[in-house]
């Protein structure tokens, strides 16, 4: 069992470090612990801040950890920092989730599912660092092939890539169709002499 030193040690690692930490990157600074301490320093620091009155937790996110504060404080956080949050057109939501879901995709892949040109939204999602350019597809004209970043994931607060909500779980949080359980209307009559 790691010593409380090991505990606060890699606290105060994850604390000054402004992205999430892996326990592979942590092994390597703490050379003189053994990985499983440092596992174990991690998952005793996390069960300390998920029961504590803290304004911040310990999350496991895009493949590391990282203190964040509590979702539930998020509205006073925007009033100190006088910002709405992000906020994403329909058409950039639209080829984030094509991206997330059908990585490694091309342009051409996304403009064929969302039917319309999709560069623009590409080139500022790109900028936004929420998606890389993962190489080239060997196919004619190699176009580039778009995936998610790391940077997607700890916006969005994922662990990884298999933490993306399933259709199934996605269906469950969309409203009942009101009209699912009308029957089909019948087709009008043609005219006499039609």
């Amino acid at each position: 069992m790691p010593g409380k030193s090991l505990k606060s040690i890699v606290e105060s690692l994850i604390f000054v470090h402004d992205h999430p930490l892996s326990l592979d990157r942590l092994a390597l600074i703490l050379e003189e612990y053994e990985r499983a301490d440092i596992r174990i320093a991690l998952e005793d620091l996390m069960e300390d801040y998920a029961h504590s009155d803290r304004g911040i937790v310990l999350v496991q996110v895009s493949g590391g950890y990282q203190l964040r504060t509590r979702p539930e404080h998020a509205d006073y956080i925007r009033r100190l920092n006088k910002t709405k949050g992000v906020k994403f057109s329909q058409s950039s939501l639209e080829t984030l989730a094509i991206v997330a879901y059908r990585q490694p995709v091309t342009r051409a892949e996304i403009e064929y599912l969302r039917g319309v040109d999709s560069g623009g939204v590409l080139k500022s999602l790109m900028e936004k660092k929420l998606l890389k350019i993962l190489g080239k597809k060997d196919v004619p004209g190699k176009p580039l092939i778009y995936g998610t970043s790391r940077e997607f994931l700890e916006l969005f607060d994922l662990k990884d890539l298999s933490s993306l909500p399933t259709l199934k779980e996605i269906q469950e949080l969309a409203p009942p169709d009101p009209f699912a359980d009308q029957p089909a209307l019948p087709l009008a009559e043609e005219p006499p002499g039609a």
